[in-house]
């Protein structure tokens, strides 16, 4: 590989690796609001949202840990194993968390437990909502650029995050709008339902290869 070919593959990490600091960053501090706000009001969908933020956390975590790698020349064979094991806790704890929602919005639904409004949470969701889909973009056009199915399944689960914004944003947004209060369970076992379609990605290692 040239010089030239080599400092533009390692501008190129570094762009990556801002992304997946800025995405680290944010899910922390989105994280943090969300599952307070939603303690606060007692919304299912919020609490899940803002948990699983914290997973998303962990889960950009290992991708840096594997940029950082591959600048660093360490052997590839030892950052598959070690990502592999991540990964498998990384789906555990999204199996464990969506358990956790759907017995929770199934015990709101049955009891008929009214979430109060989260004016927090809406523009919480709203903001993420915009920022994720940009976050999204910009690690499939970096993932198409250094020609990494890592990335390119990180961007996914982005966008997946984005999905999860959107339903949060609906429930309580509805509730807050109607008092539909059945609208917030009902976002969560959305919310769960994309919970374990990460945590089935994730235990399959279907983004384990990064070229």
């Amino acid at each position: 590989m040239s010089s030239i070919a080599t400092s533009n593959r390692t501008e190129l990490l570094q762009r990556a690796l801002r992304l997946e600091y800025l995405t680290v960053g944010w899910n922390v501090v989105e994280g943090v609001i969300a599952v307070t706000a939603a303690l606060a009001a007692g919304s299912v969908a919020l609490l899940g949202f803002g948990v699983d933020s914290f997973v998303e956390s962990l889960s950009g975590s290992v991708l840096i840990w594997r940029l950082k790698a591959e600048g660093g020349k360490r052997d590839h064979e030892e950052i598959e194993r070690i990502e592999h094991r991540a990964r498998k806790l990384v789906a555990v704890s999204l199996f464990a968390l969506a358990a956790y929602i759907t017995f929770d919005a199934g015990k709101a639904l049955w009891l008929k437990e009214m979430p109060e409004t989260s004016l927090v949470g809406i523009v919480l969701t709203a903001i993420s909502l915009a920022v994720m889909l940009w976050l999204a973009r910009a690690k499939r056009r970096a993932a198409a650029a250094l020609g990494s199915r890592a990335m390119a399944a990180d961007a996914f689960q982005t966008t997946a995050c984005w999905w999860l914004s959107l339903i949060t944003f609906g429930g309580i947004g509805i509730n807050a709008l109607f008092g539909w209060w059945w609208a917030d369970p009902l976002a969560a076992l959305g919310v769960a339902y994309f919970l374990v379609h990460e945590g089935r990605e994730a235990w399959e290692g279907k983004d384990e290869c990064c070229e």
